[in-house]
This record gives structure tokens, C-alpha cells and sequence, in this order.
């Protein structure tokens, strides 16, 4: 499972993506937001968090792993709620749902239901952003499940939830080296 592969290579993982460079999306997104409550759904190294505290957004982070929860509390400066993404509960809580590369390790026949999830943490207009790896087919690595889309896969997916589609893009990984490497974006609203 995924979260004992981020509890075991913490270090590594933060140092890969802490500085990746998420301008362009963060914008996309905040273009959109209208209010500023986010929840930031599998934060992991708390890149994220930390960007949005910073521009002034209430931001309640979460992720599984224990290790990354702590590291990220360290670096937000507040603490990192520990828990698996499929038991959120949250009804009209949220203005915002940030899922940067996470809800990618979610087996795909729970994805809908992690939308349903997270379409009710939204308030009315509420806006989520996901990102999945951009390939035909699922797999296993290093111990971590990915389940990926392309864009009609998504479409089809998405046909089954209440969501409005605001986006659907594709973009090339940030990360340094990775550049033959490319995620599927998603903006959706309630």
C-alpha cells in the first residue's frame, strides 16, 4: 500500500517535490476559488499548504502517512490531520479541495466514491482540483498503486458524479528530470 511506502522513503519524497514549482496551477486554481477555506486532500510533503497559508487561505491538510504528516506539520507550522482520504466526512466545509497528485493512489474502483467524498466537503460553488498520472493503464511501483487517466477516461468518469467541468489539461511534470513524464489535470465545480 502506498502509505507504507511514504512512510519509509519520507525524506526522499519531500526532497523531491518540496521545490517543485506549481505557479501555473496554483493559479489556474485560485482563479476559480471563491472564498478561503481549502482543504488539502493528501498534502504530503505540505508544498502546498505551506503556499496557500502563505497567501492567506485557511488551510486543513490531511494525509495517511504518519511520517509525512509530521514533516509537514513541521513546515506549515500546524498540524497535519492523519487520515485516509476514503473516510473524509466533511459536508459544505470547504470552498476549495487542492488533490495534487494524490487521489492518484486510490484503487479505481474507489475513485468515484472519493469524488462523491469530496464533492460534498464543498460548499456550493466549490471548486476541486486533482491530477492523475497522464497514461492508459494503472500500475504498481515501488510498493505504491497509481491509477491514471487520459482525458476520455476521465470525461466518462466524471459523467457519473455531480460535478461541472471547469478544466481538463495536460501538463508536463515540474519536477527536475522529469520532463518526458506528463499528469492529467482536473478543475471541477459543485
Amino acid at each position: 500500500m502506498s502509505k507504507e511506502y511514504y512512510n519509509k522513503n519520507t525524506e526522499e519524497f519531500y526532497k523531491n517535490t518540496i521545490n517543485a514549482k506549481m505557479n501555473e496551477t496554483y493559479d489556474i486554481f485560485e482563479k476559480y476559488l471563491k472564498g478561503n477555506k481549502i482543504l488539502d486532500l493528501g498534502c504530503g510533503s505540505g508544498r502546498d499548504s505551506l503556499y496557500f497559508l502563505n497567501r492567506k487561505y485557511n488551510v486543513t491538510a490531511l494525509d495517511v502517512s504518519e511520517n509525512l504528516a509530521k514533516k509537514a506539520s513541521n513546515l506549515i507550522g500546524q498540524e497535519v490531520i492523519i487520515k485516509d482520504m476514503l473516510d473524509i466526512d466533511y459536508i459544505s466545509e470547504f470552498n476549495g479541495i487542492w488533490a495534487c497528485a494524490s487521489i492518484i493512489h486510490i484503487k479505481r474502483n474507489d475513485i468515484l466514491d472519493m469524488f462523491k467524498k469530496s464533492y460534498n466537503a464543498l460548499e456550493e460553488e466549490g471548486i476541486f482540483y486533482s491530477s492523475f498520472k497522464y497514461r492508459d493503464s494503472d500500475y504498481e511501483k515501488c510498493g505504491r498503486s497509481f491509477t491514471c487517466f487520459k482525458e476520455e477516461g476521465m470525461e466518462d468518469l466524471l459523467k457519473l458524479t455531480d460535478f461541472k467541468i471547469i478544466k481538463i489539461w495536460k501538463t508536463t511534470d515540474v519536477r527536475p528530470g522529469r520532463d518526458t513524464e506528463y499528469w492529467l489535470n482536473i478543475l471541477l465545480k459543485k
